[in-house]
C-alpha cells in the first residue's frame, strides 16, 4: 500500500522524489537493538511514551514480522464509562496503570486485565487525560495523575490518595499563576515528567483571553510544594521580555506546554515544547516574536533555568503549537555521533536539533511570508523553515488540489475557493474573508507523538493533511452577559453563530432540544472530550452562559433587541460587573471550521492522512503511505484516502510499527517498519485514538491500546482497554 506519486500534487511528488531512501539505515547500524542501545531488553513501559527519551520504542522481539499475523485478544477491560480515551498506559512489573474517561486511575494485572484497585478523584465530567506518571525511591512508589485543574498523588500499591501531598492528596494547579486563582483556568492533559524527586508539569490553557500564563512548574513529589517555575511569558529582567509588549507578563496568556515533555536523564535537561499565545488568530495586543510561545525549551531539570531555546513560529497567528513531546536519539552526521532532539510540528516540519546546544542539524532558512491586512496587526516578516527533512504535510492549497470525488463537489469546491483569500502556510487571517489554512489547526503532527528506532535513527510520524478555514470578524454588539462570555470564550471553537464545524467541533444550534440546562452547565464546568473545563467562571457567569446557549437563535436576536433598549430593570445577574471571563478584543474568529464538501468529506484531494518514515541521519524519506480511510467510501471503491488520526505509533525491535489512531475505521494496525507494508489489522470496539504500549509479563509479550473514540460527534465513545498477544 503506497502512494501513487503521479496522482499527488507537484509539491508532494517533489518531496517524495527527494525523499526516497538513499542509504539503508538498518544495515548501517546492524540488526541487534540491544547492542546498539548498550542495554538489556526492557520488559515494561515505564513512562508515558515508553521511556524518558520519548521514543516510543521497545526492544522486545517475541512479536515480530513473521508471527504478528497470529495476534489474538489476550484480555479486555471495559471501564463502563463514556467519554473516550486518549491514554497511553504505563506498565511497572506486572501492573498496568492507566486512566478512565471520567477521572479515575486504575491498576490492572497486566497479564489478565483484572482490576487491582481504582482511585476515584470524585471530579465530575469527561475531560481527557493521556496518562499517569510513576515515581519510586525503591521503597515507596507513587502514581501521579492530572485531572482538570488538579494533580493527584496516589499510592501505587493501594490506590489510596497520599494525604501528605499538597492539600489532602492533590495540588490545585490554578494557584501560583497570577491574581485570584479562582479566576484562572488551567488543566492537565498530558502527564508530568519525573526527574529525581520532582514532577514537572505544564497545562492546558484557554485559547482566548482571559488566560493565565503557561508557566512550567516543578513540584516536590513528597510534599507537593513548588520547587521552581519557568515563566513562558517573561517577567521584567528575564530573557525574552523584550519580545512582548512591556505589560504582557501581567495580562498575556498561554504559551503553555500541554503536549508533555521529554528528559535527558544523564544530562538533567528537560525538553519542553510550548503552544501559541492567546488570542490564537489575532496578536495586535502582543506585537513581537512572543518568546517563549511555539518554542522548544531546554531547561535545567533541577532548577528550571533556560539552557537554550528554539522558536518554531514567530508571532503565531495560526494556532501552530508544538503538539507533542520531542524524541531523543543519537544520529550519525559526517561520520560523527550526535545526540539530538527531534521535534515534529503542526506545520508539517520536523526540526532536528543538537541536544546540548540547540543548533539545527540541517540548515534552517528564515523565509519571507505575507504581511497582515488586519488593522494594527504586525505579522512576522519571516518564519524558520528547515531545508531537510522536507515537510510531511502539503503546505498550500491551489485550485488543482480541490476535491475530484464527484464532478458536483469539485464544481462546488472551485466556486468556494475562488471566493476566498487564498491559502497556505503562514498566510495571515483576513477580516470578514476566509483563508484556506493548510496544514489545518489539527493538521501536521498531533499529540500522539512520533516513534523512533534508536538503532537506525528512523522516525515514524502519522499526520493529518486536511484544510481548515480561518478568518476574523467583528463580533456583534453583546446583549446579555452570557452572550459576551460566549463570544469571548466559546466562539473561537463554535463560531460566533454557534454553528461549529461538525463532526470535530459540534454545532450548538438546537442544543436546547438535546441537553438540559443542567447538562450544559456540567459540560461547561467540567469539560468533555476535547473541550476543557471552564473552571474560571463564577456560578453567576456560568448560569448566564447556559441561558444564552440554550436559547434558539431567534430568542437570542429578540433578547439582543430588548437589551439595546433595556434600563435598570434588566436581570440582576446580567447587570453584574463584567469579570475577567470576558474581554474587549476587536475581533473574533469564525470558529474552528474545516474545509469540507457538502457531504462532509475533505474538500481537497487525498491523501487526508499519512504515515511517514524518515531517516534522520540523512533527512530523507524512506517510505510514505496513506493512513486511514472512510468505511463508506472504501465500500464504494475509494480506498486508501487517508483520514484524520490521533494517537501515535510505537516501534519494536521485532520490526513492527503498531498504531491505532484512525478516527473513522476503528482499526488497530501493525506495519513492517522497514517498508510500510501492512502486516496485520483488527477492528476495535471504538476508535483507538491513543498511543499503544507493549510489555512482557511472565515471558509473554503484550500490546495494549485504549479504545475510546470520542473525536467525532457522530460516533459513539467509551472506554475499553484491549490487549493482544500470540496464542
Amino acid at each position: 500500500m503506497t502512494i501513487d506519486m503521479k496522482k499527488l500534487p507537484a509539491i508532494t511528488t517533489l518531496m517524495l522524489g527527494l525523499g526516497i531512501c538513499i542509504s539503508n539505515p538498518w544495515m548501517a547500524y546492524g540488526a541487534n537493538p540491544k547492542a546498539a542501545r548498550g542495554e538489556s531488553a526492557a520488559t515494561g513501559w515505564q513512562v508515558y511514551g515508553g521511556q524518558a527519551t520519548g521514543d516510543h520504542y521497545s526492544s522486545l522481539t517475541q512479536i515480530n514480522r513473521k508471527n504478528v499475523k497470529n495476534l489474538v485478544v489476550a484480555w479486555k477491560f471495559d471501564t463502563g464509562e463514556r467519554g473516550g480515551l486518549e491514554t497511553n498506559p504505563i506498565v511497572i512489573g506486572d501492573v498496568l496503570y492507566t486512566c478512565t474517561p471520567q477521572h479515575s486511575v486504575i491498576a490492572l494485572n497486566a497479564a489478565t486485565g483484572k482490576q487491582l484497585w481504582i482511585f476515584d478523584s470524585g471530579l465530575e465530567g469527561m475531560a481527557r487525560s493521556r496518562g499517569v506518571s510513576y515515581w519510586t525511591d525503591g521503597h515507596e512508589s507513587r502514581i501521579f495523575a492530572g485531572f482538570q485543574n488538579y494533580l493527584y498523588a496516589v499510592d501505587a500499591k493501594t490506590g489510596k490518595a497520599i494525604s501528605s501531598f499538597g492539600e489532602d492528596g492533590r495540588v490545585d494547579l490554578r494557584k501560583g499563576l497570577r491574581g485570584d486563582y479562582l479566576k484562572q483556568s488551567v488543566g492537565m492533559t498530558s502527564p508530568g515528567a519525573i526527574y529525581k524527586d520532582l514532577i514537572i508539569v505544564g497545562g492546558q490553557n484557554p485559547e482566548t483571553h482571559p488566560s493565565p500564563p503557561g508557566d512550567i512548574r516543578a513540584y516536590d513529589v513528597h510534599t507537593g510544594a513548588i520547587r521552581w517555575t519557568f515563566h513562558t511569558i517573561p517577567h521584567p529582567g528575564e530573557f525574552g521580555y523584550d519580545t512582548w509588549p512591556k505589560d504582557a507578563w501581567k495580562n498575556g496568556g498561554a504559551a503553555n506546554n500541554w503536549a508533555g515533555m521529554t528528559i535527558d536523564m544523564k544530562r538533567g535537561i528537560v525538553y519542553v515544547p510550548t503552544g501559541s499565545a492567546v488570542f490564537d488568530f489575532y496578536g495586535a495586543d502582543r506585537i513581537g516574536n512572543d518568546l517563549f510561545a511555539d518554542t522548544l525549551l531546554a531547561l535545567d531539570a533541577e532548577t528550571g533555568k533556560r539552557i537554550w531555546h528554539f522558536q518554531g513560529v514567530h508571532h503565531d497567528l495560526w494556532d501552530r503549537d508544538f503538539p507533542t513531546a520531542p524524541a531523543l536519539v543519537t544520529l550519525t552526521r559526517n561520520g560523527k555521533r550526535i545526540d539530538a532532539v527531534a521535534q515534529p510540528s503542526k506545520s508539517g516540519y520536523l526540526f532536528i536539533l543538537d541536544r546540548v546546544t540547540g543548533k539545527s542539524l540541517f540548515p534552517i532558512v528564515e523565509t519571507p511570508f505575507p504581511a497582515s491586512t488586519v488593522p494594527d496587526e504586525v505579522a512576522s516578516p519571516t518564519q524558520p523553515i528547515p531545508t531537510l527533512p522536507l515537510p510531511f504535510t502539503r503546505q498550500n492549497v491551489t485550485e488543482d488540489m480541490l476535491t475530484t470525488r464527484t464532478p458536483e463537489v469539485h464544481a462546488w469546491a472551485v466556486k468556494e475557493f475562488k471566493a476566498m483569500a487564498g491559502g497556505g502556510q503562514f498566510t495571515p487571517p483576513s477580516v470578514d474573508k476566509l483563508t484556506v489554512d493548510l496544514p489545518g489547526f489539527a493538521g501536521g503532527a498531533e499529540w500522539g507523538g512520533p516513534a523512533v528506532d534508536p538503532t537506525t535513527g528512523v522516525i515514524y510520524i502519522n499526520e493529518n493533511d486536511t484544510a481548515w478555514l480561518v478568518g476574523l470578524t467583528v463580533p456583534p454588539p453583546p446583549g446579555s452577559l452570557g452572550e459576551k462570555i460566549y463570544q469571548s470564550q466559546c466562539s473561537v471553537c463554535h463560531g460566533s453563530n454557534r454553528a461549529g464545524s461538525p463532526p470535530s467541533v459540534p454545532s450548538l444550534i438546537g442544543i436546547e432540544g438535546l441537553l438540559s440546562d443542567k447538562e450544559i452547565a456540567e459540560t461547561i464546568q467540567h469539560g468533555k472530550g476535547r473541550m476543557p473545563a471552564f473552571n474560571n467562571l463564577s456560578s453567576e457567569e456560568a448560569e448566564a452562559l447556559v441561558r444564552y446557549i440554550s436559547k434558539t437563535p431567534q430568542q437570542q436576536n429578540k433578547a439582543r433587541g430588548k437589551a439595546a433598549t433595556a434600563s435598570a430593570t434588566s436581570s440582576a445577574i446580567d447587570q453584574k460587573a463584567v469579570s475577567a471571563s470576558t474581554n474587549d478584543m476587536p475581533y473574533n474568529t469564525i470558529g474552528f471550521r474545516r474545509f469540507l464538501d457538502p457531504e462532509g468529506y475533505p474538500a481537497i484531494v487525498p491523501p487526508w492522512g499519512t504515515l511517514n518514515a524518515i531517516d534522520m541521519n540523512t533527512g530523507k524519506y524512506l517510505w510514505r503511505i496513506p493512513f486511514g480511510e472512510y468505511p463508506e467510501l472504501a465500500a464504494k471503491g475509494m480506498r486508501d484516502t487517508g483520514s484524520d488520526n490521533y494517537g501515535g505509533p510505537i516501534v519494536t525491535a521485532g520490526g513492527l510499527l503498531f498504531i491505532g489512531a484512525t478516527v473513522f475505521d476503528r482499526k488497530f494496525h501493525a506495519y513492517d517498519s522497514r517498508t510500510g507494508k501492512l502486516l496485520w489489522e483488527t477492528e476495535l470496539p471504538f476508535s483507538g485514538l491513543a498511543t499503544p504500549s507493549t510489555y512482557m509479563v511472565n515471558g509473554k509479550q503484550y500490546v495494549v491500546i485504549a479504545s475510546g473514540g470520542g473525536q467525532s460527534s457522530g460516533k459513539p465513545s467509551g472506554g475499553v482497554y484491549v490487549a493482544f498477544a500470540l496464542p
